[in-house]
């Protein structure tokens, strides 16, 4: 009788999971739809920093894995996309989802720390983009060059937008996360 209830009681928090990965999926990806014609906004990373500092880091590589190949079905394929979107969000999960786990602070303390985490992951995707698009594409040293200074306004402006979401809006929106995650 135990192992029946235990059945169905693993059963049921799977769809919960799927549920949940699912709604966190197609927030994300109509976020991305909503703000893709303006320049500079990234609220992704506030989402994917919220979600695994909730769900925990493995739930948070999960969803990226997921995003970027869904991303890669509704924006159409770009391998160079699908392998920078599956390194930085999955590395963003892995760093919000140990700051859950390893970090005691709260309040002001913890917003900052957010913050920087957010801009450095921010950077580090512009970065990573540098090298590997002219990679990929076989640029000239001094095509590689030109790609990496028009970046530079981009991971500018974006690590800006990412500064003051997650300054804004991390505390809200894991206190709604924590919620739905007990309920």
């Amino acid at each position: 009788m135990n192992e029946k209830i235990d059945v169905k009681n693993k059963v049921a928090r799977s769809a919960k999971e799927v549920a949940r990965t699912a709604v966190f999926l197609a927030a994300v990806i109509g976020v991305q739809y909503a703000f893709a014609a303006i320049p500079f906004v990234e609220v992704v990373t506030l989402l994917f920093a919220c979600y695994a500092y909730v769900f925990g880091a493995g739930r948070g590589v999960v969803a990226a894995v997921l995003f970027a190949l869904l991303r890669q079905l509704l924006f159409g394929v770009y391998p160079v996309v699908l392998i920078l979107y599956c390194v930085h969000f999955s590395f963003l999960s892995l760093v919000f989802g140990g700051l859950k786990r390893f970090c005691p602070w709260k309040g002001w303390r913890l917003i900052i720390l957010a913050i920087a985490a957010a801009v450095v992951c921010t950077v580090a995707f512009t970065l990573l983009d540098d090298l590997l698009t002219p990679l990929w594409y076989s640029y000239s040293a001094r095509a590689a060059r030109a790609y990496f200074v028009a970046s530079l306004p981009f991971m500018l402006g974006q690590s800006v937008c990412v500064a003051v979401t997650v300054g804004g809006l991390f505390l809200p929106l894991t206190k709604a996360l924590f919620f739905v995650k007990n309920t």
